[in-house]
């Protein structure tokens, strides 16, 4: 899995293959990108600032390590 944090536009993006995106569905503030067997291939966090704030807590440390000191 990669974890990459666009800071300009807010945007966490969590890539756990690399194939093709056949399909993608957005629920609330993320999109999840599916492949052509409707396995996940990417997440997408909008707004992830306000998402980590609420969510950091259940987040385990080396996570946490990743994500905010790219902020």
């Amino acid at each position: 899995m990669n974890v990459k944090y666009y800071q300009e536009d807010d945007i966490l993006v969590l890539t756990f293959s690399n194939n093709s995106v056949e399909d993608s569905f957005e629920v609330d503030s993320a999109i999840l990108e599916v492949d052509k067997k409707n396995k996940p291939v990417s997440l997408e966090i909008l707004n992830a600032s306000k998402f980590l704030k609420a969510q950091g807590k259940a987040l385990p440390p080396e996570v946490k390590k990743t994500l905010f000191s790219a902020a």
